[in-house]
């Protein structure tokens, strides 16, 4: 590896780019930081395009890793990186990188090849660590990929990185989609369309979870308007005991992928044993 490159200002324009990217005001790179993140970007597809890591950093082998991924590596005083930093307890390490692609046609490749034939759209989805910890429970369940529609948060600010845990660079993501497109899509694609709704006269228990489906969530504050309700196949509720009246956005989402993977789960045992 080649001799670190040290910065001591501040103000230096790379510095200052990992801030713009760390608030979102570089819309084609994203910001990583800390060693678990770090190391799954290291075993993605990433193109990674520069590296800062705090004087004294001392996780040889995982710098050895980023150096085979980009020679722009850069070292700052403690207090020049904390200026950086997006979290109260920095560890030392952050990456910045190309944004990953995403796009209807790489969830339509999925959906070919998936386990779990399902695909869940996100409207207006305002909070970033829901984003991530529906990813991480998306891909964790083997479905098919994540539709995030236009006016949600970033799915790929630090916060919803973060949650998702490696989740965002390798599941299959479609974001600021239209939902007209995305309802014209489906049905060209023969998925039935369910909403999840607290209202609904259906348990999420009853459905048959084997069907191609995408299930839409809607914002974690008023859900779905009536407009985007009358144009679903289907609703589905969770039925919730003791006068609670909802359940945070990720659960719900976690209940539903689990319960359809394990609707699906013996088609796979049996596939594998063919």
């Amino acid at each position: 590896m080649k001799e670190i490159e040290k910065i001591t200002s501040r103000d230096n324009r790379r510095i200052v780019n990992a801030r713009k990217v760390r608030d979102g005001k570089a819309t084609d790179q994203i910001f990583i930081e800390g060693k678990r993140l770090v190391a799954e970007a290291l075993q993605s597809r990433l193109l990674i395009d520069e590296c800062f890591v705090v004087e004294g950093f001392r996780d040889r082998e995982l710098l050895d890793g980023v150096a085979n991924r980009t020679k722009e590596i850069v070292e700052v005083s403690e207090k020049i990186f904390r200026t950086i930093a997006d979290t109260d307890h920095p560890q030392g390490i952050i990456l910045i990188a190309q944004r990953p692609k995403t796009s209807v046609e790489m969830i339509a490749a999925r959906l070919q090849t998936v386990g779990l034939p399902l695909i869940l759209f996100l409207h207006e989805i305002n909070n970033p660590s829901n984003l991530g910890a529906i990813l991480r429970t998306a891909e964790a369940a083997d479905a098919a990929g994540i539709i995030v529609s236009e006016n949600s948060a970033d799915i790929f600010s630090p916060k919803a990185i973060r949650s998702a845990m490696g989740a965002s660079f390798r599941i299959a993501i479609w974001e600021n989609a239209n939902f007209d497109a995305v309802l014209k899509w489906v049905k060209g694609v023969n998925l039935a369309v369910t909403a999840a709704d607290a209202s609904a006269s259906e348990s999420y228990l009853g459905t048959d979870w084997k069907i191609p489906r995408l299930v839409i969530f809607g914002s974690e504050a008023h859900g779905l308007g009536e407009r985007e309700l009358s144009r679903v196949d289907h609703r589905v509720r969770i039925p919730l005991d003791n006068s609670v009246e909802s359940l945070n956005l990720a659960v719900s989402a976690g209940i539903i992928l689990f319960e359809a993977r394990r609707q699906n789960a013996g088609d796979r045992l049996t596939a594998s044993q063919n």
